[in-house]
């Protein structure tokens, strides 16, 4: 008989699937996770303090800086929470619009986490896959906003500007073909409407490359099938949210169950699991990336068809115009004071959240009256799968302990904010 020795054993912060910064110790009997202890704070910001010594409008850029692969989702969740303290009504077109990037930032969330996972897990030719898909995405956000990532596109009132009308493209290069050059820009030549209805045609062809070489693969389900399971009521009682309580089987989704912005006037499914593994809640992800393609469908189709303004008309809250900014003395010192000093938000408290990619994000904001926030609390969802790690890995060999991080979705950003 073989003897086994127990002993500690220090799983990252440089281990690939520890994204980084989690240092987890695991308490091992032979190969088998007797306890998984995850220590946070290696990557500690003070993004709450610091967003309370600023006026609103400047944390917005800290917001995409939390789950730096869901944007635009971080940026939603704060800039609900000021337009309820102020009675802020936003413009419809930009309700779409944030509806739309948030769709697209879902994906690209998705993207990133079912191909890392599958590079933790062993598969390398699924994560080239769909970053060659982020990459276009990310030209996405780099022409609405003009960062690739950090956009800060949306404002308190709606959105930084208006969909443009030309997409970038790509330029002649020593290192790329004309020929090369001709298809890379050939989806480019007209809007940025015309380019996202482009990819969303081809994409779901993509998904089904991605299912191909995932869904059915043996060794993926000998990895995922039975491992990581939560069963619906410690789900629930462990405080899960977005794919992994929807993985568990239950049917809970903010858009569904508490509609923002547009969408309750847009038609789409909620994906969910049956078995609560980590094999389910990779097929809710695959599903979800799906139901995102029809809800930006119908977005660019309205898009389309009804122009209008995408900020509020309040201008003690938004800037304005840059002709009128250049042309009227008054609008500049209006502009100037708006950026340093802000504006004043009623007293009051409240809770905005969204169903942001990794499950249920959300901000508690408490004024005072004043140009900046008296409390910021975020409620980060991976915050709460982090600490169902102990139970998930229980019992598990060393090996899954790198398939339940996966599944897990985690960003550190958010976890150690």
């Amino acid at each position: 008989m073989a003897e086994f020795r127990n002993y500690t054993l220090n799983f990252g912060p440089q281990h690939p699937a520890a994204h980084g910064v989690l240092r987890l110790v695991l308490e091992m009997e032979g190969e088998v996770v007797r306890r998984a202890d995850p220590h946070v704070g290696l990557l500690h910001r003070a993004t709450e303090k610091l967003a309370e010594s600023k006026p609103f409008n400047q944390s917005i850029p800290y917001m995409d800086r939390l789950d730096y692969v869901s944007m635009m989702c971080n940026e939603h969740a704060y800039v609900m929470a000021i337009e309820r303290l102020l009675g802020l009504e936003v413009p419809i077109r930009a309700q779409y619009i944030r509806v739309m990037f948030d769709e697209i930032t879902r994906i690209l969330n998705h993207l990133m986490n079912v191909g890392t996972h599958a590079l933790d897990v062993g598969a390398m030719a699924v994560m080239l896959y769909m970053f060659r898909e982020r990459e276009e995405l990310m030209d996405v956000y780099e022409a609405v906003s003009g960062a690739r990532m950090h956009a800060a596109y949306y404002r308190v009132g709606g959105v930084y500007r208006d969909l443009p009308n030309r997409m970038p493209q790509y330029q002649p290069s020593k290192y790329r073909s004309e020929a090369d050059l001709k298809r890379l820009n050939e989806a480019r030549q007209g809007s940025l409407l015309d380019f996202i209805e482009d990819f969303f045609d081809r994409f779901p062809k993509l998904i089904d490359e991605y299912e191909t070489l995932l869904t059915d693969n043996r060794i993926w389900k000998q990895r995922l099938v039975g491992v990581g399971v939560v069963s619906p009521e410690r789900a629930l009682q462990m405080g899960m949210s977005g794919p992994m309580l929807r993985g568990s089987g239950i049917e809970w989704d903010l858009r569904k169950k508490q509609p923002y912005e547009v969408y309750d006037r847009l038609d789409f499914d909620i994906p969910v699991g049956v078995n609560g593994d980590c094999y389910d809640r990779y097929l809710v992800r695959i599903n979800e990336m799906r139901q995102s393609t029809r809800i930006i469908k119908q977005c660019v189709q309205w898009l389309r068809e009804n122009p209008g303004p995408v900020m509020a008309d309040n201008h003690k809250v938004t800037p304005p115009s840059r002709e009128q900014m250049k042309d009227d003395m008054e609008s500049l010192i209006h502009h100037f004071k708006l950026f340093t000093e802000g504006y004043s938000v009623p007293p009051g408290e409240v809770y905005a959240a969204i169903e942001h990619p990794k499950g249920e994000f959300g901000i508690y904001l408490v004024s005072d009256g004043a140009n900046k926030p008296y409390r910021v609390k975020i409620r980060a969802s991976g915050f709460a799968h982090l600490s169902a790690m102990d139970e998930m890995a229980r019992g598990h060999m060393l090996a899954d302990v790198v398939a339940i991080i996966g599944t897990q979705d985690i960003v550190f950003g958010e976890i150690d904010r």
